[in-house]
């Protein structure tokens, strides 16, 4: 099954998606909330409730009124998240990231799976993505596969845990590389640097969907992995080409250490962290390390960045720059003196 939210004439709804045509799930049946959140606080019930009008929709067994997706505006699929964690899942990230500023690959990376948390409250869908001057200083995407947490859990191993997961999407980790930097030198963060924009979307998709693409998880790992292509376009140039398959960690790991001595909620929405090449952090270090003559690129007001992942969908947003004079990255205090 496939949720989307969206907006009609400025009113937001819970739809099912189907071949191009969504279907209000709370006109469906009054029993079901019409917000992602209510929904998935509502629990298994809801959920197979919603499965089943999919299946009847979808084999003509049920007819009910739908909307054109193209007559309607997406937003977040889970657009109040309960709260956003992101992980560090690719191994071929970390390790290129880590390579190109001269640095030995961290062992600690083998050994347990860490992940941070961002501003819930700047997760958006697909459209325009309002960023500040200082966010131009190197300002990226990192592409990126989330779970949604689908029910309350704590000390969860990770044998059990993806019983968890209530669906999948894309996720578009935006970041603002100077700022990132910058307060991380402190040891800290990234805070500034990532709490601008996330991006998740088009669609929610439950799990029964990518059954398919099952995969193992990777020697010495537990849990299920999914084989599935990721892609992004900048301006519709290919940049970035990985697979889902590719986690070193899986989510029911990440998922196992998120819930050690704290409760997981549902509309946690967790990231897998950047696939390799999935961002242009990482290619402009690569492509320097092989050609001093290369030019690094980073994302321009006006850009159009797009995402794809198998059985997930696309993922569109344009960069547009707020008219603004004001800098955090000029916000800083004298050096003390030295005595």
């Amino acid at each position: 099954m496939k949720l989307v939210t969206y907006k009609k004439e400025n009113t937001s709804d819970l739809g099912i998606l189907i071949n191009d045509h969504i279907y209000s799930l709370h006109q469906l049946d009054e029993t079901l909330p019409n917000n992602m959140r209510a929904f998935l606080f509502a629990g298994a019930e809801a959920m197979n409730k919603a499965k089943q009008h999919d299946a009847e929709l979808k084999s003509g067994k049920l007819n009910s009124f739908a909307i054109s997706l193209a007559d309607v505006t997406l937003l977040a699929p889970v657009n109040e998240p309960t709260s956003c964690r992101d992980g560090y899942a690719f191994r071929q990230h970390v390790a290129a990231a880590r390579r190109n500023r001269g640095v030995p690959m961290i062992p600690e990376f083998d050994q347990y799976p860490i992940f941070y948390f961002t501003n819930h409250n700047a997760v958006q869908g697909p459209g325009e993505i309002d960023c500040m001057p200082d966010h131009f200083e190197k300002l990226d995407f990192e592409l990126e596969v989330a779970i949604v947490v689908g029910k309350k859990g704590r000390n969860i191993k990770a044998a059990e845990a993806d019983e968890y997961i209530a669906g999948y999407m894309i996720m578009n980790d935006m970041s603002a590389r100077t700022l990132q930097m910058e307060e991380m030198l402190l040891n800290l963060g990234p805070a500034k640097g990532k709490d601008f924009s996330t991006v998740i979307g088009p669609y929610f998709v439950t799990p029964d969907e990518l059954e398919q693409f099952i995969v193992p998880a990777k020697p010495n790992h537990v849990g299920c992995n999914h084989n599935l292509q990721m892609r992004c376009w900048v301006n519709g140039i290919l940049v970035s080409e990985g697979n889902v398959a590719d986690m070193d960690w899986t989510f029911a790991e990440i998922l196992e250490r998120c819930a050690y001595g704290v409760d997981i909620l549902p509309g946690d929405v967790i990231g897998s962290g950047t696939v390799g090449t999935g961002c242009f952090l990482e290619l402009n270090g690569t492509g320097l390390l092989n050609d001093k003559n290369f030019k690094p690129q980073w994302l321009q007001d006006g850009d159009v960045v797009e995402m794809e992942i198998t059985g997930l969908g696309r993922l569109t947003n344009t960069i547009k720059k707020v008219k603004s004079d004001f800098s955090i990255l000029k916000l800083k205090k004298a050096a003390p003196v030295a005595e």
